[in-house]
């Protein structure tokens, strides 16, 4: 089982509620839904109108989440993975398959918004207790709201890719010299 992969899906479930993100929300269809987990095709079938409400709901909980680990909340973020995890069991099992070695998989049984809680509460518990809660943020760009998992090696990132990143680092730049902030230019060497 491959956690980063599992976190993927909280990522995205997360994000599928940000209006720029995709352009509507994915949740208030099955086709919609469908797009947004193409290419899970174990979460593609059997999504019903009961699973869409489900998996808006834990979209919210799970945004709520991320800003705690944003906010460096660490103990709210165990609490409210405990609650979830109380909610949606993770019943893992030892699968081999298409040539590869012994692996773990999530049991596929249970309704889609079970099945997609259970690999996104696994993923995020996985990260947290390897990593740390503060691998899970909220973008700190302005206007940017795009959650995301940080499975990185160096420090905990602010952003939620490197074009927020450029942008925050374009704007930061641009007050600073609007603010007087220039510094002299260096004396001509004599």
């Amino acid at each position: 089982m491959d956690f980063a992969t599992y976190s993927e899906l909280a990522v995205r479930l997360v994000n599928s509620g940000v209006p720029a993100e995709t352009g509507g929300d994915p949740l208030v269809s099955v086709e919609g839904y469908r797009g947004l987990v193409a290419d899970r095709p174990h979460l593609c079938g059997g999504v019903t109108s009961s699973d869409l409400e489900a998996l808006r709901l834990l979209r919210a909980e799970l945004r709520l989440v991320f800003e705690a680990g944003s906010a460096g909340r660490e103990a709210e973020v165990a609490d409210r993975l405990n609650a979830l995890l109380s909610r949606y069991p993770v019943h893992p099992h030892i699968v081999r398959h298409d040539g590869q070695p012994w692996h773990i998989h999530l049991v596929n049984s249970g309704s889609v918004a079970d099945r997609h809680a259970a690999g996104a509460i696994a993923g995020l518990t996985s990260l947290v207790t390897s990593c740390g809660a503060d691998r899970l943020g909220v973008c700190a760009g302005t206007g940017c709201q795009r959650a995301f998992a940080d499975h990185g090696p160096a420090r905990p990132r602010r952003y939620c890719s490197e074009a927020c990143a450029s942008r925050a680092n374009v704007r930061a730049l641009g007050s600073r010299r609007q603010g007087g902030g220039q510094h002299p230019a260096p004396a001509a060497a004599s």
